[in-house]
This record gives C-alpha cells, sequence and structure tokens, in this order.
C-alpha cells in the first residue's frame, strides 16, 4: 500500500488500512552512517532509507548489508600448502 505517514506518496509494505504497522508506527529516519548511500531518499519529513525501515538496528548489529557507500573487504583465498608434502616434492 502507499505509505500515508512519514514517506507519502510510496510503496510501503508496512502500511495496512489501519495504518503504519511497523514499531512504533512508522519509518525511522536514518542515521550518520548511511549518509551517503545511494539507497536513501529525501521526504519534506526528512530522509529515509528505500530498504530498510530502522536502518540504526542494522548499524548496530555490525554494519548494514546493503550499503553502497562501504567497500567490503574480500578475503583472499590462499590455499594452505602442506610443509611436509612440500618437502618431498622439492626433493624430487
Amino acid at each position: 500500500m502507499v505509505c500515508q505517514s512519514v514517506k507519502n506518496g510510496s510503496e510501503c509494505v508496512f502500511m495496512t488500512r489501519k495504518g503504519c504497522g511497523f514499531n512504533g508506527g512508522m519509518c525511522h529516519p536514518i542515521i550518520d552512517k548511511c549518509e551517503d548511500c545511494s539507497k536513501t531518499i529525501e521526504f519534506p519529513t526528512g530522509t529515509y532509507c528505500m530498504i530498510y525501515p530502522d536502518p540504526a538496528s542494522k548499524w548496530a548489529v555490525g554494519g548494514c548489508p546493503m550499503a553502497s557507500h562501504i567497500q567490503k573487504e574480500s578475503k583472499e583465498a590462499t590455499q594452505k600448502i602442506n610443509p611436509l608434502k612440500a618437502s618431498k616434492r622439492s626433493h624430487k
């Protein structure tokens, strides 16, 4: 349904005929860690996340999984070599 509380005119999965069904009755604005993310949208009532209704809860756990402004560190998969097998190969 179309949001009638803070994100007027946008689709919202929490909106029902009785009003917003999210915790507290409305979506929460973004926090300072979300400032440069491309998934934020500006409304007259403030700046909100397009994905999560409460972005602060995502950052409290360790980081937002949908954050577009943070590069994820990739762990390079290096194959471990058994030193005993390596020494046998070098003697051949």
